[in-house]
């Protein structure tokens, strides 16, 4: 495929169903981003592997749902290509091309190998797969040698290591990929119904999947400023997870209408978050009724899936062939 645009590629994985963080940190981006851009957007079934090898009984159904988010939101497949990394075996070559050649201290001191071997208890984190799966996630990269790949600020240290594998490789046998750039999402931290960052993992999301009731009754138990305990009692913003939801959701003068008056206790922490619940609505309707439209038609997400593969599998076959060209192998 020739395109004098940039290309832009980026993943998720299938590790469960997708909620707001993902959609303003993520699709959101990705939508604009297909418009002006030669987009390549992947399901990355086998990194969900990393983390969730002993139970893989939901994979296939996450993958599937994540696929209907996707398209509900707004991703187009006749702007973007769509695509599942492990219909593409090309991924799992180059991870082990790549891996030959990584030094391990590179990845033991990746700060998210750490941070997960300490906030997941529940399973054994001390694997091969684990340790490794920035190589991967560097294979997956640089397979399609974009110009841009979109990113949070926590994913920056994987960027950093896929650009340094690029010029490892390119150095210890010649040049074969370009060193790709970041693109930092507008949203790098959505705040969950709890007030740390929304995840999967903290059971604390607002996913996109959810039925306008649940939308509203996990927002009624969003955390507010710890401080104002009765509803008298004047509130901060600034330390309010559901004020973070009115700066992305409520226009600005409702947002100021929420600063002054949460201040003065002029409004209670109920109201403020019935507000912001009617506009989080809004935003949500469309995909909810887009999603029951796709949801009735598997066909047509695997003819996209189907598709998306083969465009992606041309690319992919033809950086493999430079590789092995570059290796002599």
């Amino acid at each position: 495929m020739t395109t004098s645009r940039k290309r832009v590629l980026s993943g998720m994985q299938p590790s469960g169903l997708l909620h707001l963080g993902n959609y303003l940190g993520a699709l959101e981006n990705w939508k604009g981003l297909q418009s002006e851009y030669e987009c390549y957007f992947f399901v990355a079934d086998w990194h969900a592997l990393s983390s969730n090898y002993a139970d893989t009984s939901r994979i296939r159904e996450f993958v599937h749902e994540l696929l209907i988010d996707w398209l509900a939101a707004g991703i187009d497949p006749a702007k973007a290509t769509i695509f599942v990394q492990s219909r593409i075996q090309e991924h799992a070559v180059l991870h082990l091309l790549l891996s030959m050649m990584t030094p391990v201290s590179w990845l033991e001191r990746n700060p998210t190998y750490k941070e997960k071997q300490e906030e997941i208890k529940d399973r054994d984190m001390t694997t091969y797969g684990f340790l490794g799966y920035p190589v991967l996630q560097a294979a997956d990269i640089l397979l399609y040698k974009p110009d841009f790949v979109p990113v949070g600020k926590d994913q920056l240290p994987h960027l950093e290591l896929t650009r340094e594998l690029a010029r490892r490789f390119n150095s210890l046998y010649k040049p074969v990929f370009p060193e790709p750039a970041e693109q930092l999402t507008k949203f790098p931290k959505v705040l969950g119904t709890d007030g740390r960052k929304m995840s999967k993992s903290y059971s604390n999301t607002i996913n996109l999947s959810d039925a306008e009731p649940v939308v509203r009754q996990k927002l009624k138990t969003m955390v507010t400023d710890p401080a104002r305990v009765r509803r008298h009692d004047p509130g901060n913003p600034d330390l309010c997870p559901v004020y973070d939801f009115h700066k992305i959701f409520s226009s600005p003068m409702v947002q100021e209408q929420i600063n002054t008056e949460c201040r003065s206790a002029a409004i209670g922490c109920i109201d403020c978050k019935k507000l912001v619940a009617d506009r989080i609505v809004d935003r949500m309707t469309p995909m909810w009724d887009a999603r029951a439209i796709l949801s009735k038609d598997p066909a047509y997400l695997q003819d996209i899936v189907q598709e998306g593969s083969r465009k992606a599998g041309e690319v992919a076959k033809a950086t493999l062939h430079d590789v092995r060209e570059a290796m002599k192998i």
